[in-house]
């Protein structure tokens, strides 16, 4: 009778711990009263499914309902000016790649349920905080890797055939001209993540021309990534925001102290030089010149300068997201976060 009541007592402890995690509170706000459902057009499925018919009613057709869009993709994401709709259309459909690809993106993806959930909720957090934002149209398309999620005069594409998975063999017979440390993020999860860093940075958040010095740079890519942090969902890790594995994340966490080190001791901070910081901001296997055995992360300029704008926003906790994005002194900014990590 002891042992089962240990076992009891146990059990009950085990249920307790769950139920605490599980009932932890989010520190987004209650967006639940905001009405606003998301929609993705499936034009990759409209224009496969003209492969069986007439190419000039086809033409008319996706013509008719997606716009520009239709034109941006006929003319610049599988062909060119020099060619007409139609023989774009019929070159497209006689490549068995399309078909291949046209296959694998459907058993992938043959609903986009769960995504335009994800979506509907993320711009739910970003009308809370900016209400004359305006939702994009969302259309899916595959385009034989040529572009991921453009953002044109009245929509904003989502390229299937980049978030097939990083197992698809697709990405293998491209390596050449996409990396596998590129593809490997080519996964469902990335999807809402890329498209709210490609509505932040393009309709919301703009760079600016005179933001030329390395900390300046830091400080606008930590801005986007902690905008992310409040507008996407608890369970996004950090690694899907900045797009690294888990053992470049663990690597920039333990060295923090250095890295921020070694920006200071070698006078980085407010060199304008491109030439000479674009290792520190750029997309790459690892840093060069950080770390041993190639073990480093990428893009640690912006990793830290998303460290620092956390710091800020602790240390000032009466200033708002709004405040935040429209501060446009990173110096001072950095003096505000207190920002000394050891």
């Amino acid at each position: 009778m002891i042992y089962n009541v240990k076992i009891s007592q146990s059990y009950l402890f085990f249920l307790f711990i769950i139920t605490f995690l599980s009932c932890k509170q989010s520190t987004k706000p209650d967006v639940s009263a905001l009405h606003l459902e998301v929609k993705i057009e499936r034009f990759d499925q409209d224009l496969y499914a003209g492969k069986t018919k007439d190419l000039k009613q086809t033409d008319t057709l996706l013509q008719k309902k997606y716009g520009a869009f239709y034109d941006d993709y006929v003319h610049r994401m599988v062909g060119n000016f020099n060619y007409s709709n139609e023989a774009i259309l019929s070159t497209l459909y006689k490549d068995r790649a399309y078909h291949d690809l046209n296959k694998e993106k459907d058993s992938v993806f043959s609903s986009l349920a769960s995504t335009e959930k994800e979506l509907g909720q993320t711009f739910k957090y970003i009308k809370h905080h900016y209400p004359k934002a305006q939702v994009p149209r969302f259309i899916s398309f595959i385009s034989g890797f040529a572009v991921q999620t453009p953002i044109g005069d009245d929509y904003m594409g989502i390229g299937l055939d980049m978030f097939l998975g990083k197992g698809s063999k697709f990405y293998r017979a491209i390596v050449e001209s996409v990396p596998l440390y590129l593809s490997r993020r080519f996964t469902p999860q990335y999807i809402v993540p890329r498209v709210t860093e490609t509505y932040a940075r393009e309709e919301l958040f703009r760079e600016q021309d005179a933001d030329r010095s390395l900390l300046a740079k830091m400080i606008y890519n930590g801005k986007i990534l902690y905008f992310m942090d409040q507008v996407l969902a608890d369970e996004v890790p950090d690694s899907v925001k900045i797009g690294y594995t888990a053992r470049q994340l663990d690597w920039c966490k333990t060295f923090e102290g250095e890295i921020w080190g070694y920006y200071l001791q070698n006078d980085l901070l407010f060199e304008t030089d491109y030439q000479k910081i674009q290792v520190f901001l750029s997309e790459g296997p690892f840093t060069p010149g950080l770390g041993e055995k190639n073990e480093s992360a990428p893009k640690l300029g912006i990793w830290i300068g998303w460290q620092i704008v956390r710091k800020y926003m602790k240390e000032n906790p009466a200033v708002t997201l709004q405040q935040l994005m429209a501060e446009k002194d990173a110096q001072q900014l950095l003096q505000a976060a207190k920002y000394k990590p050891k």
